[in-house]
């Protein structure tokens, strides 16, 4: 499957965006995951949603203020970004990885499909 990102854009401190992530194909065989990756950082686990959107996770900086859905009529995940701060400025990647199952998974090494990734900067 190949995955496009999107939404991505300059920001206020406080404002929101959503990035949109879709796929080729038949995304509901697909877990989804976002991940991040400032300059000079490791990317990190941002939030993830099984195959149907019943279980999501995320990570510890993000919980609270993202929120991570999808539709599968469009082969398109959403992450909504709220209440941004200049820490969450990174580029912003879609991966996807094959399920037959509910779970979710928040390591990079369990996803083997990677979109191109959209720039996300938010301004003090």
């Amino acid at each position: 499957v190949q995955l496009q990102a999107s939404g991505g854009g300059l920001v206020q401190s406080g404002g929101s965006l959503r990035l949109s992530c879709t796929a080729s194909s038949r995304a509901s065989g697909y877990v989804i995951g976002w991940f991040r990756q400032a300059p000079g950082n490791e990317r990190e686990f941002v939030a993830t949603i099984s195959r149907a959107g019943r279980r999501k996770d995320y990570g510890a900086s993000v919980k609270g203020r993202f929120t991570i859905s999808r539709d599968n009529a469009k082969n398109t995940v959403y992450l909504q970004m709220n209440s941004l701060e200049p820490d969450d400025t990174a580029v912003y990647y879609c991966a996807a990885r094959s399920s037959v199952t509910g779970a979710t998974y928040s390591a990079r090494y369990e996803y083997n499909n990677w979109g191109q990734g959209t720039l996300v900067t938010v301004s003090s």
